[in-house]
């Protein structure tokens, strides 16, 4: 079964509801027809419902009688302005600020999540990725035991013998642009819980270089080498190593030549990049060049359940996403 089959299975047998605060994008209202006709999740989405009605009638998309919440309208949104006033008032916001501030959808969705009136929220396909992740850390902060919020990738690859039957994570992928040693080592940390919630196999952890094994020297090569040691350090119970190149990482007959002595046997199913720019890249080239499925940048750290969209997304990428999101809103 395909990973995201798997995934919507195992959304079906605790079901969520997931908050989608940019009901004005078509792609949106095609993915809450999905959800709709397989029955993986509620869906609530936040919007004006007359336009939203328009939108699907233009569209012909058949949205049934899901949920849409207009903040403007909504018998919640005083209570929501309060809490966020209580929240943030620390921080020298007003309470007239707060008012104006929740009738936002992204924000107004994020005080559903935080008064547990949702599960999760997905967005992003017409925002970036700090107006959906500003909110977040804003009212639901970090998870306990976490110092990093951190961003990832699932890419399925198809007809794929390396990864986990071509399933890995890429991270950081779409969100810390120049980590050090220190949060490298958050990342894979977080990315190796990631895996094995999503994928249900322990994670292999490649920490990635453009040198293998001191074939290289420079500031970037000693901050990954680093980075493994903290990694080992920290959670001595996960299987991780670096540097290491990409095709040592990820291709066995190389893995032999180049790090012959690897305990990841160039098996990894994690990659873990350098800095945001190679992670960035090197998914959307797996992405495009490969056919993959790419489904994030999904986030990790967050107290509760909150997933970016790439703008580029279709409506089947945001539905897969909202599975993912039910899945990590699961006890």
């Amino acid at each position: 079964m395909a990973f995201i089959d798997e995934i919507k299975q195992r959304a079906k047998k605790e079901i969520k509801t997931i908050v989608l605060p940019e009901a004005n994008d078509a792609r949106i209202l095609e993915a809450a027809e999905i959800v709709k006709n397989e029955g993986y999740a509620k869906v609530i989405l936040i919007g004006n419902e007359q336009s939203v009605r328009k939108l699907t009638e233009e569209k012909k998309i058949d949205i049934g009688d899901t949920k849409i919440v207009d903040p403007a309208k909504s018998e919640k949104t005083a209570e929501y302005a309060n809490l966020l006033y209580e929240l943030r008032k620390a921080k020298g916001m007003t309470e007239e600020q707060a008012q104006k501030l929740v009738l936002d959808p992204v924000y107004y969705g994020m005080m559903m999540v935080k008064s547990e009136d949702a599960d999760g929220l997905v967005s992003g396909a017409i925002h970036s990725t700090s107006d959906t992740l500003r909110p977040a850390l804003q009212i639901l902060k970090t998870a306990p035991g976490t110092k990093l919020v951190s961003a990832f990738f699932v890419m399925v690859v198809p007809n794929c013998e390396y990864g986990s039957n071509g399933t890995f994570i890429f991270a950081d992928s779409g969100l810390n642009e120049e980590p050090d040693s220190e949060a490298l080592s958050e990342i894979a940390i977080s990315s190796s819980k990631s895996f094995k919630q999503l994928v249900g196999e322990d994670a292999r952890i490649a920490m990635l270089s453009y040198s293998t094994k001191g074939s290289a020297h420079s500031a970037s090569t000693e901050k990954v080498i680093e980075a493994t040691k903290l990694v080992k350090e920290k959670a001595p119970e996960i299987l991780v190593d670096g540097e290491l190149q990409l095709d040592a990482a990820i291709i066995p007959e190389v893995a032999e030549l180049k790090a012959p002595g690897s305990p990841l046997k160039g098996n990894a199913n994690v990659l873990v990049f350098p800095d945001l720019g190679a992670g960035n890249i090197g998914y959307k080239l797996v992405q495009r060049l490969v056919k993959a499925e790419a489904y994030g940048p999904l986030c990790q750290g967050i107290a509760r359940p909150v997933n970016d969209l790439s703008r580029g997304c279709s409506s089947k990428d945001v539905a897969g996403v909202i599975a993912i999101t039910a899945v990590q809103a699961q006890k």
